[in-house]
Protein backbone atom coordinates (compact mmCIF):
# COMPACT_ATOMS: atom_id res chain seq x y z
CA UNK A 1 0.00 0.00 0.00
CA UNK A 2 2.46 2.39 0.81
CA UNK A 3 4.78 1.73 -2.57
CA UNK A 4 1.28 2.26 -4.23
CA UNK A 5 0.78 5.48 -2.75
CA UNK A 6 4.37 7.09 -3.04
CA UNK A 7 3.64 5.91 -7.28
CA UNK A 8 0.58 7.63 -7.13
CA UNK A 9 1.80 10.55 -5.19
CA UNK A 10 4.86 10.69 -7.63
CA UNK A 11 2.65 11.04 -10.86
CA UNK A 12 0.19 13.42 -9.41
CA UNK A 13 3.06 16.04 -8.70
CA UNK A 14 4.39 15.29 -12.08
CA UNK A 15 0.79 15.83 -13.65
CA UNK A 16 -0.53 19.07 -11.34
CA UNK A 17 3.56 20.69 -11.59
CA UNK A 18 4.35 21.07 -8.24
CA UNK A 19 3.80 19.44 -4.85
CA UNK A 20 2.34 22.04 -3.28
CA UNK A 21 -0.84 21.27 -5.91
CA UNK A 22 -0.44 17.63 -5.10
CA UNK A 23 -1.19 18.14 -1.82
CA UNK A 24 -4.20 20.00 -2.21
CA UNK A 25 -5.72 17.48 -4.70
CA UNK A 26 -5.09 14.87 -1.88
CA UNK A 27 -5.67 17.15 1.41
CA UNK A 28 -2.73 16.38 2.68
CA UNK A 29 0.19 18.66 3.78
CA UNK A 30 3.08 19.33 0.95
CA UNK A 31 5.39 17.93 3.63
CA UNK A 32 3.53 14.46 3.30
CA UNK A 33 4.11 14.60 -0.61
CA UNK A 34 7.37 15.49 -0.21
CA UNK A 35 8.29 12.65 1.95
CA UNK A 36 6.32 10.08 -0.38
CA UNK A 37 8.88 11.23 -2.72
CA UNK A 38 11.68 10.78 -0.73
CA UNK A 39 11.04 7.50 0.25
CA UNK A 40 10.19 6.32 -3.60
CA UNK A 41 13.25 7.79 -5.02
CA UNK A 42 15.42 6.15 -1.74
CA UNK A 43 13.67 2.43 -2.13
CA UNK A 44 14.68 3.24 -6.10
CA UNK A 45 17.78 4.42 -5.37
CA UNK A 46 17.46 6.84 -8.28
CA UNK A 47 16.78 10.45 -8.56
CA UNK A 48 13.41 10.93 -9.95
CA UNK A 49 12.54 14.54 -9.60
CA UNK A 50 14.99 17.80 -9.33
CA UNK A 51 13.37 20.12 -7.33
CA UNK A 52 13.51 23.66 -6.06
CA UNK A 53 11.08 25.89 -4.74
CA UNK A 54 9.96 27.38 -7.93
CA UNK A 55 10.96 24.23 -10.65
CA UNK A 56 10.04 21.13 -10.70
CA UNK A 57 11.52 18.63 -13.31
CA UNK A 58 11.70 15.39 -14.53
CA UNK A 59 15.26 13.09 -14.50
CA UNK A 60 15.96 10.78 -17.80
CA UNK A 61 14.92 8.25 -15.20
CA UNK A 62 11.88 9.60 -13.99
CA UNK A 63 10.76 10.02 -17.23
CA UNK A 64 11.08 6.19 -18.31
CA UNK A 65 9.71 5.50 -14.56
CA UNK A 66 6.61 7.80 -14.94
CA UNK A 67 5.39 6.13 -18.58
CA UNK A 68 6.13 2.70 -16.78
CA UNK A 69 3.92 3.64 -13.88
CA UNK A 70 0.86 5.49 -15.78
CA UNK A 71 0.80 2.55 -17.88
CA UNK A 72 0.48 -0.06 -14.97
CA UNK A 73 -2.37 2.23 -13.73
CA UNK A 74 -3.99 2.54 -16.69
CA UNK A 75 -4.34 -1.22 -16.97
CA UNK A 76 -5.75 -1.37 -13.26
CA UNK A 77 -8.10 1.14 -13.59
CA UNK A 78 -9.08 -1.04 -17.07
CA UNK A 79 -9.40 -3.82 -15.22
CA UNK A 80 -11.62 -2.78 -12.23
CA UNK A 81 -14.00 -0.55 -14.91
CA UNK A 82 -14.00 -4.18 -16.74
CA UNK A 83 -15.08 -6.02 -13.47
CA UNK A 84 -17.46 -3.06 -12.38
CA UNK A 85 -19.60 -3.36 -15.57
CA UNK A 86 -19.76 -6.95 -15.57
CA UNK A 87 -17.89 -7.37 -19.02
CA UNK A 88 -14.39 -9.11 -18.56
CA UNK A 89 -14.05 -10.36 -21.93
CA UNK A 90 -11.92 -13.89 -22.84
CA UNK A 91 -9.98 -12.72 -25.57
CA UNK A 92 -6.68 -13.20 -27.11
CA UNK A 93 -5.10 -16.92 -28.21
CA UNK A 94 -5.47 -20.48 -26.69
CA UNK A 95 -2.81 -23.34 -27.36
CA UNK A 96 -4.51 -26.62 -26.43
CA UNK A 97 -2.92 -30.06 -26.19
CA UNK A 98 -4.64 -33.06 -25.84
CA UNK A 99 -4.32 -36.73 -26.36
CA UNK A 100 -4.82 -37.63 -29.87
CA UNK A 101 -8.26 -40.39 -28.59
CA UNK A 102 -9.12 -38.37 -26.08
CA UNK A 103 -9.18 -35.21 -28.31
CA UNK A 104 -10.71 -36.03 -31.40
CA UNK A 105 -13.99 -37.06 -28.77
CA UNK A 106 -14.11 -34.33 -25.85
CA UNK A 107 -11.78 -31.48 -27.02
CA UNK A 108 -12.53 -30.93 -30.60
CA UNK A 109 -16.28 -30.92 -30.77
CA UNK A 110 -15.98 -28.33 -27.65
CA UNK A 111 -14.55 -25.92 -29.16
CA UNK A 112 -16.70 -24.62 -31.86
CA UNK A 113 -19.24 -23.89 -29.40
CA UNK A 114 -16.96 -22.71 -27.21
CA UNK A 115 -15.68 -19.96 -29.64
CA UNK A 116 -19.31 -18.52 -30.09
CA UNK A 117 -19.09 -17.98 -26.63
CA UNK A 118 -15.82 -15.93 -26.65
CA UNK A 119 -15.84 -14.89 -30.13
CA UNK A 120 -12.65 -12.62 -29.58
CA UNK A 121 -11.00 -15.85 -29.13
CA UNK A 122 -8.87 -17.92 -30.91
CA UNK A 123 -7.58 -21.39 -30.37
CA UNK A 124 -5.16 -23.63 -31.50
CA UNK A 125 -5.98 -27.62 -30.84
CA UNK A 126 -2.63 -30.25 -30.62
CA UNK A 127 -3.44 -33.80 -30.57
CA UNK A 128 -0.98 -35.88 -29.46
CA UNK A 129 -0.17 -38.65 -27.21
CA UNK A 130 3.42 -37.71 -26.80
CA UNK A 131 4.27 -36.06 -23.48
CA UNK A 132 4.27 -32.23 -24.41
CA UNK A 133 6.55 -29.32 -23.04
CA UNK A 134 4.24 -27.11 -22.58
CA UNK A 135 6.93 -24.62 -21.57
CA UNK A 136 9.40 -24.97 -24.17
CA UNK A 137 6.10 -25.67 -26.56
CA UNK A 138 4.81 -22.23 -25.72
CA UNK A 139 1.58 -24.45 -24.93
CA UNK A 140 -1.44 -22.81 -22.58
CA UNK A 141 -2.75 -25.56 -21.19
CA UNK A 142 -2.49 -29.59 -21.80
CA UNK A 143 -5.34 -32.39 -21.63
CA UNK A 144 -3.84 -35.17 -19.71
CA UNK A 145 -5.50 -38.77 -18.46
CA UNK A 146 -4.28 -39.04 -15.00
CA UNK A 147 -0.63 -37.58 -15.90
CA UNK A 148 0.36 -35.92 -12.21
CA UNK A 149 1.96 -32.26 -13.02
CA UNK A 150 5.11 -31.99 -12.30
CA UNK A 151 6.44 -29.03 -9.96
CA UNK A 152 6.47 -26.54 -12.80
CA UNK A 153 2.08 -26.94 -13.51
CA UNK A 154 -0.62 -26.93 -12.23
CA UNK A 155 -2.84 -29.50 -11.82
CA UNK A 156 -7.40 -29.07 -12.24
CA UNK A 157 -9.35 -32.19 -12.29
CA UNK A 158 -11.90 -31.69 -14.99
CA UNK A 159 -13.62 -35.21 -14.69
CA UNK A 160 -13.54 -38.24 -12.49
CA UNK A 161 -12.41 -41.50 -15.25
CA UNK A 162 -13.90 -44.76 -14.54
CA UNK A 163 -12.96 -48.14 -16.40
CA UNK A 164 -15.12 -51.18 -17.47
CA UNK A 165 -15.15 -54.44 -18.97
CA UNK A 166 -16.58 -54.93 -22.48
CA UNK A 167 -17.41 -56.44 -25.16
CA UNK A 168 -19.86 -56.55 -28.58
CA UNK A 169 -22.91 -58.68 -28.31
CA UNK A 170 -21.79 -60.94 -31.19
CA UNK A 171 -18.56 -62.29 -28.80
CA UNK A 172 -20.72 -62.53 -25.87
CA UNK A 173 -23.19 -64.79 -27.54
CA UNK A 174 -20.50 -66.72 -28.82
CA UNK A 175 -18.74 -67.60 -25.69
CA UNK A 176 -21.24 -66.43 -22.64
CA UNK A 177 -20.59 -63.20 -20.25
CA UNK A 178 -18.43 -63.30 -17.15
CA UNK A 179 -20.03 -62.76 -14.19
CA UNK A 180 -16.95 -62.88 -11.43
CA UNK A 181 -13.52 -61.41 -12.03
CA UNK A 182 -12.45 -65.19 -11.98
CA UNK A 183 -14.41 -65.49 -15.40
CA UNK A 184 -12.20 -63.71 -17.37
CA UNK A 185 -9.72 -66.28 -17.16
CA UNK A 186 -11.87 -68.42 -19.91
CA UNK A 187 -12.03 -65.19 -21.86
CA UNK A 188 -9.85 -63.56 -25.07
CA UNK A 189 -9.01 -60.69 -23.24
CA UNK A 190 -7.92 -57.85 -25.60
CA UNK A 191 -4.62 -56.06 -24.23
CA UNK A 192 -2.17 -53.53 -24.31
CA UNK A 193 1.22 -54.26 -24.93
CA UNK A 194 4.16 -55.52 -23.27
CA UNK A 195 5.43 -52.39 -22.40
CA UNK A 196 2.21 -51.34 -20.73
CA UNK A 197 1.15 -51.47 -16.93
CA UNK A 198 -1.81 -53.28 -17.80
CA UNK A 199 0.70 -56.22 -18.22
CA UNK A 200 0.18 -56.79 -14.14
CA UNK A 201 -3.23 -57.14 -15.07
CA UNK A 202 -6.95 -56.19 -15.22
CA UNK A 203 -7.92 -54.08 -11.85
CA UNK A 204 -11.53 -54.64 -10.90
CA UNK A 205 -13.33 -53.42 -7.39
CA UNK A 206 -16.43 -54.08 -5.35
CA UNK A 207 -16.64 -51.68 -2.91
CA UNK A 208 -14.12 -52.64 -0.39
CA UNK A 209 -13.13 -55.67 -2.30
CA UNK A 210 -10.63 -55.32 -5.32
CA UNK A 211 -9.26 -57.57 -7.30
CA UNK A 212 -6.50 -57.94 -10.22
CA UNK A 213 -6.60 -60.51 -12.58
CA UNK A 214 -3.73 -61.37 -15.01
CA UNK A 215 -6.10 -61.78 -18.46
CA UNK A 216 -4.71 -63.21 -21.54
CA UNK A 217 -5.77 -63.45 -25.13
CA UNK A 218 -4.38 -63.74 -28.64
CA UNK A 219 -4.57 -60.09 -29.70
CA UNK A 220 -2.61 -57.28 -27.96
CA UNK A 221 -1.40 -53.87 -29.28
CA UNK A 222 0.13 -50.72 -27.67
CA UNK A 223 -2.48 -48.19 -29.46
CA UNK A 224 -5.99 -48.23 -27.07
CA UNK A 225 -7.98 -47.13 -30.37
CA UNK A 226 -6.55 -50.54 -31.97
CA UNK A 227 -8.24 -52.44 -28.82
CA UNK A 228 -11.44 -50.09 -28.71
CA UNK A 229 -12.25 -51.36 -33.04
CA UNK A 230 -11.29 -55.12 -31.98
CA UNK A 231 -13.34 -55.12 -29.60
CA UNK A 232 -16.19 -53.61 -31.29
CA UNK A 233 -16.00 -55.90 -34.09
CA UNK A 234 -16.01 -58.96 -31.42
CA UNK A 235 -12.50 -60.15 -30.79
CA UNK A 236 -12.90 -59.98 -27.27
CA UNK A 237 -13.12 -58.40 -24.10
CA UNK A 238 -11.52 -55.01 -23.57
CA UNK A 239 -10.49 -52.85 -20.48
CA UNK A 240 -11.21 -49.42 -21.80
CA UNK A 241 -12.13 -46.35 -20.06
CA UNK A 242 -15.52 -45.22 -20.27
CA UNK A 243 -14.88 -41.60 -21.90
CA UNK A 244 -13.86 -43.86 -24.69
CA UNK A 245 -16.65 -46.18 -25.48
CA UNK A 246 -19.75 -44.25 -23.85
CA UNK A 247 -21.02 -44.09 -27.44
CA UNK A 248 -20.63 -47.46 -27.99
CA UNK A 249 -22.69 -48.84 -24.92
CA UNK A 250 -25.04 -46.25 -26.00
CA UNK A 251 -25.65 -47.14 -29.35
CA UNK A 252 -25.41 -50.76 -28.79
CA UNK A 253 -22.04 -51.92 -30.75
CA UNK A 254 -20.49 -52.89 -26.69
CA UNK A 255 -22.32 -54.40 -23.81
CA UNK A 256 -20.65 -53.95 -20.35
CA UNK A 257 -20.20 -56.31 -18.21
CA UNK A 258 -19.02 -56.80 -14.67
CA UNK A 259 -20.91 -53.50 -13.97
CA UNK A 260 -20.58 -54.04 -10.19
CA UNK A 261 -16.59 -54.32 -10.38
CA UNK A 262 -15.90 -50.90 -12.38
CA UNK A 263 -12.86 -49.16 -11.02
CA UNK A 264 -11.98 -45.56 -11.18
CA UNK A 265 -9.25 -44.99 -13.55
CA UNK A 266 -6.98 -41.73 -13.83
CA UNK A 267 -8.74 -38.59 -13.80
CA UNK A 268 -9.03 -36.31 -16.74
CA UNK A 269 -7.13 -33.16 -15.61
CA UNK A 270 -5.95 -30.17 -17.13
CA UNK A 271 -2.15 -28.97 -16.43
CA UNK A 272 -0.61 -25.47 -17.33
CA UNK A 273 2.52 -23.83 -16.29
CA UNK A 274 2.21 -22.15 -12.80
CA UNK A 275 1.42 -18.28 -13.15
CA UNK A 276 0.69 -15.98 -10.64
CA UNK A 277 -2.56 -14.49 -12.63
CA UNK A 278 -4.70 -17.04 -14.64
CA UNK A 279 -5.38 -15.44 -17.81
CA UNK A 280 -9.14 -14.83 -18.07
CA UNK A 281 -9.36 -17.34 -21.21
CA UNK A 282 -7.76 -20.06 -19.86
CA UNK A 283 -10.06 -20.00 -16.57
CA UNK A 284 -13.01 -19.26 -18.91
CA UNK A 285 -12.07 -22.79 -21.17
CA UNK A 286 -11.29 -24.81 -17.64
CA UNK A 287 -14.71 -23.33 -15.88
CA UNK A 288 -16.30 -24.43 -19.50
CA UNK A 289 -14.91 -28.00 -19.76
CA UNK A 290 -16.05 -28.48 -15.92
CA UNK A 291 -19.47 -27.51 -16.94
CA UNK A 292 -19.93 -29.65 -20.08
CA UNK A 293 -18.06 -33.07 -18.28
CA UNK A 294 -19.96 -32.18 -14.68
CA UNK A 295 -23.69 -33.03 -16.99
CA UNK A 296 -24.76 -36.31 -15.53
CA UNK A 297 -26.01 -37.11 -19.54
CA UNK A 298 -22.29 -36.32 -21.38
CA UNK A 299 -20.88 -39.25 -19.93
CA UNK A 300 -24.01 -41.73 -19.48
Amino acid sequence: MDQFKQISTFIEVVQRGSLSAAARAQGIAPAMIGRRLDALEGRLGIKLLRRSTRHLALTHEGASFLEDCQKILGDLAAAEAAVSAGSVVASGHLSISAPAGFGRQHIAPLLAPFVLLHPALSLALDLTDRLVDLVAENVDVAIRIGEPPDSNLVGVRLAENRRLVCAAPAYLERHGRPRQPADLLEHNCLTLGPDSAQQRGWTLKNGGQTSLVKVSGNLACNDGSVLHRWAVEGHGLAWRSLWEVGEDLRCGRLVAVLEEFEAPGPDILAVFPQRRHMPVRLRAFLDYLKEVYAAQAYWA
